[in-house]
């Protein structure tokens, strides 16, 4: 056996020896460089995302994947991870307005101080996933999904659709003006925001989470003069068996909740100059006289005046005592869209019945007057809504602090004129006149 001596010696160096190791280690050093620059090159490689613009074919897929290092069975385990929630969370129908709604309400908005509330996806909040939406039920919101993917993991089956999407939840109507209008204005604000560069490809409606498949004309015309074109509203006819995933989109549930009254009333410009221009009313067209235009807006029906002509008259003859006043009277019903733009455009006071044709009003140039009447009842039992025309007035930058007539004469009620029950007597109650003085 080899004693202890003998293997120091098979294991020592020689002084004047180099070892050979050493003799080489410009070669060595240059080796490992190579090594450190390719596991170094394959760390990043390996830690980048690859997002996809489109879901690409299966094999364009896997060799990405594969070649980045996110193989077939992650993309799976991602699909698989994907959940759907219902789009109307029945858990918070009691509060469906407040906070995170019951609208998508597991996400909330991004929100700067005076500004629009939105959600907007793919984004840093959203951590590079997009949202993608399942089916088509037009009837119950609980019946329809939202969930978030990221873009190299789409759910089973999903279409993907590219350009820009605007999802808007509206509690109450598309076809209502007033309702129908502020759905709209957080769209145009963020629009605006981004400085008018960026066109909706589509919009998807959505009312208490059920689809919704058209506008009113009136707000349709008004979305179309804004954006620049015709709108395209999503029925999903093509996808019945799979979710819908969008390149980008942005969500809107909280009507123009939030916003400044320096924003809002941007928006309004920006909404009067555009619908102007889609009409070619030009406010020019007035010329020197007459300088002051005075419309009477009429209704039918609910909340119309019983007697027009003796309303029409006496405001008639009011105009007459200004020089250079002029009396128009219309039916908003019998008015297209860009005459009504017109009619606003040449009008400085406004006359009309509580009711929807009054959203008009912001079409007027900024500081035109409001004038507004009501049937009887309303103030004491109508609540906040009486007051909807009002706040436009408000975000339009139009006059209406005086501009309000209540009718004390109107209909019986057989209780108390304070009874709530009364109210479904008076609102749609007709408005008398008072002609003292005249």
């Amino acid at each position: 056996m080899m004693n202890t001596k003998a293997r120091l010696e098979i294991c020592r160096i020689p002084q004047n020896q180099k070892p050979p190791l050493i003799k080489h280690n410009q070669s060595l050093w240059f080796y490992v460089l190579v090594l450190i620059t390719f596991v170094t090159t394959l760390f990043i490689l390996l830690h980048t995302r690859f997002p996809l613009q489109t879901p690409p074919s299966w094999h364009w897929q896997s060799s990405i994947f594969q070649t980045y290092g996110l193989n077939p069975n992650m993309v799976n385990k991602l699909r698989d991870s994907v959940t759907f929630f219902p789009l109307k969370d029945l858990r918070y129908s009691n509060a469906a307005l407040h906070g995170h709604t019951w609208f998508m309400s597991s996400l909330y908005d991004t929100h700067q101080d005076g500004e629009v509330q939105y959600q907007q996806f793919p984004s840093k909040s959203s951590q590079g996933r997009v949202l993608c939406l399942k089916g088509h039920d037009n009837h119950d919101g609980s019946w329809n999904y939202y969930a978030l993917a990221w873009p190299e993991a789409l759910p089973y089956n999903a279409t993907f659709m590219k350009g820009l999407t605007f999802v808007s939840y509206n509690h109450y109507d598309y076809g209502n003006l007033f309702h129908g209008l502020t759905s709209m204005i957080p769209f145009v604000a963020w629009h605006k925001m981004n400085n008018c560069s960026i066109m909706p490809s589509r919009w998807v409606l959505y009312h208490w989470g059920e689809l919704r498949f058209n506008m009113g004309l009136w707000l349709g015309s008004l979305m179309e003069a804004t954006f620049d074109g015709p709108l395209n509203i999503e029925r999903f006819y093509d996808e019945e068996n799979g979710p819908v995933c969008f390149e980008e989109d942005v969500v809107m549930r909280h009507n123009e909740g939030g916003m400044s009254r320096q924003r809002r009333m941007e928006v309004f410009d920006l909404m009067r100059c555009k619908a102007r221009m889609y009409c070619n009313a030009e406010i020019n067209d007035r010329g020197v006289f007459p300088v002051i235009g005075m419309t009477l807006l009429l209704r039918t029906g609910a909340r119309s005046f019983k007697n027009e002509t003796v309303v029409a008259d006496m405001f008639l003859k009011e105009c007459a005592k200004v020089q250079g006043c002029r009396f128009m009277v219309a039916h908003s019903n019998n008015l297209t869209f860009c005459e009504q733009v017109k009619l606003m455009s040449s009008t400085d006071i406004l006359i009309s019945p509580h009711g929807a044709q009054l959203t008009n009003m912001f079409l007027m140039e900024r500081n035109s007057s409001v004038m507004e009447f009501f049937p009887k009842g309303w103030l004491k039992l109508a609540g906040v809504g009486q007051y909807v025309y009002r706040s436009i007035a408000s975000w339009a930058g139009m006059k209406h602090d005086e501009g309000s007539w209540r009718d004390p004469i109107g209909d019986h009620c057989p209780y108390s004129e304070d009874d709530r029950r009364c109210m479904s007597i008076y609102k749609g109650g007709r408005i008398g006149h008072n002609d003292v003085g005249n």
